[in-house]
C-alpha cells in the first residue's frame, strides 16, 4: 500500500468507524468492538508510514484545490507522523479504558461518546498531516466542534457552562486571531504552504515577524497560553476518558503541535532566532509555566490540579519553540510525546479512583494506595516522568529544553525550568504519598470528606477499578519507562526536521 494511501486511511478509518459505531447503537458489545477495531486499524495504518518517512520520504497528496494556491493538502513529515502515532496509539488504550469507565459509572449517551471520539481522532490526524495553513486551520476547527459534545456529555448545567467556555475561547481565538495571522502570512509571503526553513525569511521585517508570531501563539488557543487557558479547566466537567483525550491524545497536543509546526515551517528556527520574534512569547510561556504550577499546587480537586498541570506542561513546548535553537525545538517536540504518555496515565488514575472509591479530592485520598496499589503506583511513575526524573521519558524533554536554553544564552530560562520541576514535585508527589503513607480514615471522618460518595472500600483487601480501567493505566505507566529507553527512535525521526530548519543545528544525542 502506498504511503499516500496510508495517510488518507489515517483520516478515513476513524470516520468510517464513527459511522459503524452509530449503526451499532443498539448493540453495546458490537459498538465497542467496532470502536476498538477502528482505533487499532488507524494505529496500524499510521505506524506503517514510519519506515518510509524515516528513510526520507515525504508523501504528499492534494485533496482539493479551492482557489489557485489555496488547497486542502496532506503531507507526511516526521513531526506530524510522531504526533499521529502518539494520538492513534493512545486511542487504543483510551478506548479500552473508556469501556470500563463508561460501563462502571453507568454513563448515558455512550454511542454519541464513541462517535465523537472517532471523529475527533480523524480531525487530529488531519492536523498532523496538514500540508499548509489552510488545511491545518480547517481540521483544527473540526477538532473543536467534534469535542464539544464530549465536554458537555453529562448534559447538566455545569457541563453546559463548561462547554460554553470551551467553545467560546477556542473558536474566539482561532477565528479572531489565528485566521488573521494566516491571512497576514498569505499577504506577506504569497503562500501558506509549509516549507523547510520557513516562508517568511527575507519577506517580513523583525517587527512584523514579532507581531505575526504573537498572533499565532495566542490564536492557537488549544496551546493554553495565559490568558487564553480558561477553557482547559472548564472542560474538566467531562468524563475522565474525555479529559484524557483533551490532555494527552488530541486537543492540547494539537495546539502545541501547531505551535511547533508553524515555528519550523512558517517562520523557520534561524529566522525566529535572528529577528528575536519569539522573545515576548517566551516570557509569556515562562510566566504560564510557573503561574499554572502555583495554581495547581492550591487545587484540592484532583482533575482540576491535573488540568492546571497540563497548562504548565504545554508551556514547555511553547518555550522550546521560542528559544529558537535546535535543541529547544527538539526538547519541545519530545515534550509532546513524553507528556502525552505521562499525563494520560494520571487522568486514567484519577478516573479509576473515582470509579472504585467515588473520591475526587486530593484531601480524601488518604490510605487508598494500599487499597488500589496498581492505580497509585502508576500515578507515582507518571508523576516522576512529568517531573523529569530518569529512567522515565520526561527526563529527555526536560534535558533538551535546558540544553536549548543554554544554547540560546537564556540562563534565566534554565532557572525557570528547574523551578518548575520543583513545583511539579510539590503538587504531584503528595498524591501517591497520601495514598501509601497515610492511614485510611474511619468511616465517619471519611463520609464527611469533600468529594466523598458512599463506597464499599475496605482496607482489608485490594479493591481496584474494573480491569478495563486498570490495565490501560498500567500499560501507559510502563510506556513512561519505555520512552526513556527508546527515546532515541523518536529523536532519530525528528532530527531531519530540525536540521532542515536550522543552519547550525547541534543534534548529537
Amino acid at each position: 500500500m502506498s504511503p499516500t494511501t496510508l495517510a488518507v486511511l489515517g483520516i478515513a478509518i476513524p470516520l468510517a468507524g464513527a459511522l459503524g459505531i452509530a449503526l451499532c447503537a443498539r448493540r453495546p458489545n458490537l459498538r465497542e468492538a467496532v470502536s476498538l477495531t477502528t482505533a487499532t486499524a488507524m494505529a496500524f495504518s499510521v505506524a506503517a508510514l514510519f519506515p518510509a518517512v524515516l528513510d526520507g520520504a515525504r508523501p504528499e497528496l492534494q485533496l482539493l484545490e479551492m482557489l489557485p494556491g489555496l488547497s486542502l493538502t496532506l503531507i507526511v513529515e516526521p513531526l506530524g507522523l510522531m504526533f499521529a502515532m502518539i494520538a492513534s496509539g493512545l486511542w487504543i488504550v483510551t478506548t479500552v479504558y473508556a469501556i470500563g469507565y463508561m460501563r462502571g459509572n453507568g454513563e448515558s449517551h455512550q454511542t454519541r461518546f464513541y462517535v465523537c471520539f472517532a471523529v475527533a481522532l480523524a480531525a487530529t490526524c488531519g492536523i498532523a498531516f496538514a500540508g499548509n495553513l489552510l488545511t491545518l486551520f480547517l481540521f483544527y476547527e473540526a477538532l473543536t466542534l467534534a469535542t464539544y459534545p464530549l465536554v458537555t456529555h453529562k448534559g447538566n448545567d455545569e457541563a453546559k457552562a463548561g462547554g460554553r467556555v470551551y467553545l467560546g475561547v477556542l473558536l474566539g481565538t482561532s477565528i479572531g486571531i489565528l485566521l488573521v495571522a494566516i491571512v497576514a502570512t498569505w499577504s506577506i509571503a504569497g503562500t501558506i504552504t509549509f516549507r523547510d526553513g520557513g516562508i517568511l525569511a527575507g519577506k517580513a521585517s523583525p517587527f512584523a515577524a514579532s507581531v505575526l508570531f504573537a498572533l499565532y501563539m495566542f490564536g492557537i488557543g488549544k496551546a493554553a497560553l495565559m490568558p487564553f487557558h480558561r477553557w482547559l479547566p472548564a472542560a474538566m466537567v467531562a468524563p475522565t476518558p474525555v479529559s484524557a483525550l483533551l490532555h494527552a491524545v488530541a486537543v492540547v497536543k494539537a495546539g502545541v503541535f501547531a505551535v511547533l509546526k508553524i515555528t519550523i515551517y512558517v517562520f523557520g528556527v534561524d529566522f525566529l532566532g535572528d529577528t528575536g520574534a519569539g522573545d515576548f512569547v517566551m516570557w509569556v510561556a515562562a510566566f504560564t509555566l510557573l503561574a499554572a504550577s502555583v495554581v495547581a499546587l492550591h487545587k484540592d480537586n484532583l482533575k482540576a490540579r491535573l488540568a492546571y498541570s497540563t497548562v504548565s506542561q504545554l508551556a514547555y513546548v511553547v518555550l522550546g519553540a521560542t528559544l529558537a535553537t535546535a535543541m529547544g525545538v527538539m526538547g519541545g517536540s519530545l515534550q509532546i510525546a513524553m507528556h502525552a504518555v505521562g499525563k494520560i496515565t494520571l487522568f486514567f488514575c484519577a478516573g479509576a479512583i473515582y470509579t472504585a472509591a467515588h473520591k475526587t479530592e486530593v484531601s480524601s485520598l488518604d490510605g487508598l494506595g494500599r487499597v488500589m496499589p496498581f492505580t497509585f503506583t502508576a500515578f507515582l511513575i507518571a508523576s516522576l516522568s512529568i517531573i523529569g526524573l530518569p529512567p522515565l521519558g520526561g527526563a529527555w524533554s526536560k534535558w533538551y529544553l535546558m540544553v536549548g536554553a543554554a544554547d540560546a544564552g537564556q540562563t534565566l530560562m534554565i532557572g525557570v525550568l528547574m523551578l518548575s520541576s520543583l513545583l511539579n514535585v510539590a503538587y504531584l508527589l503528595p498524591i501517591p504519598a497520601r495514598g501509601f503513607f497515610r492511614p485510611l480514615p474511619d468511616a465517619a471522618a471519611d463520609a464527611a470528606a469533600p468529594g466523598y460518595e458512599v463506597s464499599a472500600i475496605q482496607v482489608s483487601r485490594i479493591r481496584e477499578a474494573p480491569l478495563a480501567c486498570v490495565v490501560p493505566l498500567c500499560l501507559t505507566a510502563l510506556g513512561c519507562l519505555a520512552m526513556f529507553f527508546y527515546g532515541d527512535a523518536v529523536f532519530a525521526l525528528l532530527a531531519p526536521v530540525i536540521e532542515a530548519s536550522t543552519l547550525s543545528a547541534r543534534l548529537t544525542p
